[in-house]
């Protein structure tokens, strides 16, 4: 039986996070897709932006996961972590204010506008950093096409 490697834990944890994430954006469009209320159908908008922002967002989670599998860094789970704060109070509060007709913490969607931007910054320092590290690590002779001769170097 083959063993299987472990998995770290930030990756883990985004990957759970993104599936939990994209199912509940699912359950909660299946929600108001066969039992609408009122202030539902009144802030449809409202629903809608959430709806648009969690499912995205939870794809990214799932990337973010994906990439923290394979180049673990700080800056993959500072994105995590803020698109997940992101998702929690940006949409958080448009489902509230959709759904529920609870306005009173309004105030926080645009601090969940701001995570969002700064987990994709964080996201854009860990692409750079992985480039520079696969880059700065990277061995011409270790590559699989280093090891074919060239047309140029055969005999005859």
């Amino acid at each position: 039986m083959a063993a299987r490697s472990k998995m770290n834990p930030t990756a883990k944890l985004f990957l759970v996070i993104g599936a939990l994430f994209a199912l509940s954006s699912l359950l909660l469009g299946t929600i108001a897709a066969h039992a609408p209320t009122e202030s539902l159908l009144a802030a449809m908008h409202w629903f809608q932006t959430a709806m648009q922002y969690h499912q995205f967002h939870a794809l990214a989670l799932l990337v973010i996961g994906l990439m923290s599998a394979h180049w673990p860094s700080r800056w993959f789970a500072a994105s995590g972590a803020l698109l997940t704060l992101g998702t929690l109070l940006f949409c958080g509060t448009l489902y509230q204010r959709s759904m529920l007709g609870i306005h009173d913490l309004h105030w926080l969607t645009p601090y969940g506008g701001w995570a969002y931007v700064f987990g994709w910054l964080a996201f854009l320092g860990g692409a750079l950093t992985v480039s520079r590290a696969s880059s700065s690590s990277s061995n011409p002779a270790q590559s699989p096409l280093a090891n074919q001769s060239s047309p140029n170097n055969s005999a005859g």
